[in-house]
């Protein structure tokens, strides 16, 4: 396995004092310094109030659509107990590298800068047996100890809910605003209040909502066919205040491309387009 900066002993041993009761959890740190390699105008997060709706999705789809309009842009996989951008993107079996103490992210054939958990495993079948305040950790070292370089836009996979770990995050990181991804169910549309009060309560901007599996395309007569009721993009946008950002469907495109790792590369020109555009105008 190649040299990886991140202190990994560091943090076994939080794992092991946590598991054994030995060490009280940490309070939250005021801030994270970003290292001295590293400049980046702006940090989104990217969250669900639960998961399998399909966060990691929106985030590949921003990130690629920023690169596309010529933006330098990088992912950190914060989904540090269940990383799927590395596959996503074509970098299943690649392990970052560590230079002058520090933590390269891996790019992609695009020039999209990652960093995840599946980077630094030796196996990224190995599961990730750690609690929040480790996993909060970890994403701080990625956020912090890795050499970005020069980004316009790095764009955080958060870990779904809003527990310690986003708690965390949000208290040490600069998050400058965060996407919220919901799904037409009754029980995604509760959790979705919960994101907006967390982002309220820790003076984040919330940019928008997207809302995705909302609908099936009939390959044969383009009817959209909505297996989970009638879309609430609009009604959940308007009920906590927040801007309508855009449908996603149920395709078997995305799944073949994440699969395949040719994401950035093939994926369709034409998705959430108002997400991107809210998310660019930040940069003017």
């Amino acid at each position: 396995m190649p040299d990886i900066a991140i202190d990994k002993e560091a943090l076994r041993r939080e794992v092991d004092e946590a598991l054994h009761g030995q060490k009280k959890e940490p309070s939250a740190p005021a801030g994270f310094r970003l290292n001295a390699n590293s400049e980046i105008q702006h940090v989104i997060g990217v969250v669900s109030g639960k998961g399998g709706v399909g966060k990691s999705l929106v985030t590949g789809i921003l990130a690629t659509n920023l690169m596309r309009a010529g933006k330098r842009v990088g992912i950190l996989d914060g989904d540090i107990t269940g990383p799927s951008i590395p596959k996503m993107f074509g970098l299943s079996g690649i392990h970052a590298h560590g230079e002058d103490e520090q933590l390269v992210p891996v790019s992609d054939a695009s020039g999209i800068k990652i960093m995840s958990a599946n980077l630094v495993l030796q196996n990224e079948t190995d599961p990730v047996l750690w609690r929040g305040p480790v996993v909060a950790g970890a994403i701080q070292q990625f956020y912090g100890q890795c050499n970005w370089g020069s980004l316009d836009y790095l764009l955080i996979d958060m870990p779904p809910g809003t527990g310690d770990v986003a708690l965390t995050v949000f208290q040490s990181i600069p998050v400058e605003g965060i996407v919220i991804v919901s799904s037409p169910q009754d029980l995604v549309q509760m959790v979705v209040g919960k994101a907006v009060k967390m982002a309220d309560m820790m003076g984040i901007r919330v940019l928008g909502l997207v809302e995705n599996m909302g609908y099936v395309q009939c390959p044969h007569c383009d009817q959209k066919i909505e297996p989970f009721g009638p879309s609430r993009l609009e009604d959940t946008a308007a009920d906590f205040g927040i801007p309508a950002l855009g449908q996603l469907p149920i395709d078997p495109v995305f799944s073949k491309l994440s699969d395949e790792g040719t994401f950035s590369a093939q994926l369709p020109h034409d998705l959430i387009p108002n997400a991107t555009e809210r998310v660019l105008a930040l940069d003017r």
